[in-house]
């Protein structure tokens, strides 16, 4: 008889989820501004956050954003099988959605 019994679901691999989430969504404007040559801010410009990064560094500060996000996926051990951490996912993709869009919707005032 096969051992089918489900990874314990501690309270950090909800954490993981969150930041997650947080993290791959952070990877679309950034990837999406590097790829199309467009300036556009990271915490490496002048001022951080506020001042524009080149394209590439747009590109390689999405990459970054996409790999820490896959690791804590895997981190926090969300499947198919455990929805409720994918539903920590989500508030992460949604959270990190907001605050981009306040954060950014002043970008080309400057």
């Amino acid at each position: 008889m096969e051992n089918t019994t489900e990874p314990k679901i501690k309270w950090y691999h909800y954490i993981a989820a969150l930041f997650a989430g947080f993290f791959l969504a952070n990877v679309v404007p950034h990837f999406i501004h590097g790829i199309s040559g467009d300036p556009f801010p990271t915490p490496f410009a002048t001022p951080p956050g506020k001042g524009l990064s080149s394209p590439t560094c747009n590109v390689l500060w999405a990459c970054f954003n996409l790999l820490v996000g896959y690791i804590l996926l895997k981190v926090s051990k969300a499947s198919w099988k455990n929805k409720l951490l994918l539903v920590f996912v989500f508030i992460g993709i949604v959270i990190c959605a907001v605050m981009l869009s306040i954060a950014f919707q002043d970008k080309m005032k400057a």
